[in-house]
């Protein structure tokens, strides 16, 4: 990766005048504007002459000793689904272009200026979050950072936040996560991707997918660098984060269905960091999950994301249906047919899944499994919807299993210097964010040695 800065290395080169935070928006600006790059297609608006503003701001409040946190001046990415104060939120379509302008930001949003973050951009995403993939027929599909003159997929829904951080034209990303959309594209794009509990992050101000499974996370290129950008936006102390030693470390791997249909090279890494970090000591144990076969039960019919996207979409793809990704809007009009006692049923069989699971989970510090089944396929071999729909289901099913379960999780980049990206992902029961922070500090650089 040709950028490669912390948040903390920034925080302290502007707390020691190394840098400004004019000088970090001019560069993140630069790489936007460059023609050879993808920054065209990574952002859908850039605030360039807000984003200077801000930064002047920033530097003038530093120098007063005033700054309102260490990491301020320094450039976050926006995912264009959600509100910043005068601004259209489009979610990534055209069905929403003529929408009035965002009274106010989103929660989120708030709390990254409020530690005076500044926003560089709105970024690119699936037409309404609805896929893992991140291709987007109005806005262009941004290419990952693997291989960029083949042109492979960037995941997706949080397309866009995902390269811009790959590509350095923002520190950090806000994203959201409703089956893996924050942990997808850091896979496909070989940085750190962080799905938090749901009720630590407020969801007020962003267009939803599924007001159930939707989580709103960050996107950054270390461990701890989402750990800060979590801790912002819970609005809790940002705390050093203390990696865990891996020796002792207690995971499960589960054989039941994460391991099946593994392309060569996700299966090939995976088992070099499994035993990586058995090596290093930690207590690596196979165990089956037989609750993970009931989610595609429940999810027969569409499930929570259908039926609560319907609900959301009724009326405008009613008027506006001919505009929508066609991959998009078949997805959302399968909730067309569910039942409120369908949606009932959902309630409760989720209701029992995850009381089900965290009591299987709970000896373990853990679940460590690949981020995704697949690597980023080339966006050439997607033109067909059979194509589109294996391999978009490929991503979203390792990941999507821990919204299912209201769990928390991070993907780590878990190949070498040139190989393909392959995502390994920690997982836990909910509440359990700041332990996964730390496992996944004590192995990120262990296991791609």
């Amino acid at each position: 990766m040709p950028h490669t800065p912390t948040l903390a290395s920034l925080a302290d080169d502007l707390e020691n005048g190394r840098t400004s935070a004019r000088k970090l928006v001019d560069e993140c600006i630069a790489r936007i504007a460059d023609p050879a790059g993808e920054g065209q297609r990574v952002f859908i608006h850039v605030d360039k002459d807000a984003a200077i503003e801000a930064a002047e701001a920033m530097d003038h409040l530093r120098k007063a000793r005033a700054a309102p946190s260490r990491f301020a001046g320094i450039p976050v990415s926006i995912k264009d689904l959600f509100d910043i104060k005068g601004q259209v939120t489009r979610a990534g379509s055209r069905a929403l272009d003529d929408s009035p302008p965002a009274p106010a930001d989103a929660a989120a949003v708030a709390r990254l200026r409020r530690a005076g973050f500044i926003v560089i951009g709105r970024t690119n995403m699936t037409e309404f979050a609805y896929s893992g993939i991140g291709i987007n027929p109005h806005y262009g599909t941004p290419k990952s950072a693997w291989q960029r003159n083949v042109g492979h997929v960037p995941g997706g829904s949080s397309s866009g936040a995902a390269v811009s951080i790959a590509d350095g034209m923002a520190h950090g990303a806000l994203g959201t996560d409703t089956g893996g959309s924050c942990r997808i594209p850091a896979a496909f794009n070989g940085i750190v991707g962080f799905k938090p509990t749901q009720r630590r992050v407020p969801l007020d101000g962003g267009v939803p997918l599924s007001s159930t499974l939707d989580s709103f996370g960050p996107l950054a290129r270390s461990v701890s660098c989402c750990a800060i950008l979590d801790a912002v936006l819970a609005d809790e102390p940002v705390a050093p984060l203390r990696p865990r030693p891996i020796k002792g470390m207690r995971l499960a791997v589960p054989t039941t269905m994460v391991l099946d249909d593994l392309d060569d090279a996700v299966a090939k890494t995976f088992d070099r960091a499994l035993e990586k970090l058995t090596r290093e000591g930690a207590l690596i144990e196979r165990i089956e999950v037989p609750e993970f076969l009931d989610i595609g039960v429940m999810n027969a019919k569409g499930g929570f994301s259908a039926a609560e996207s319907y609900a959301w979409h009724r009326f405008l793809i009613a008027s506006k249906g001919d505009i929508y990704d066609p991959r998009v809007a078949v997805r959302i009009l399968r909730g067309e047919g569910m039942s409120a006692a369908d949606y009932v049923d959902l309630i409760n069989a989720r209701r029992s899944l995850i009381a089900r699971t965290e009591k299987r989970i709970a000896p373990y510090d853990a679940l460590v499994l690949p981020t995704t089944a697949n690597t980023p396929p080339r966006i050439a071999d997607l033109a067909e919807d059979k194509a589109f729909a294996t391999q978009n289901m490929r991503a979203l099913r390792n990941p999507s299993l821990i919204n299912m379960i209201d769990g928390c999780s991070i993907s780590i980049p878990a190949q070498r210097e040139g190989e393909v990206p392959v995502g390994l992902m920690l997982a836990a029961a909910g509440g359990s964010d700041r332990r996964i922070f730390e496992l996944a500090a004590g192995m990120e650089c262990a296991i791609r040695v």
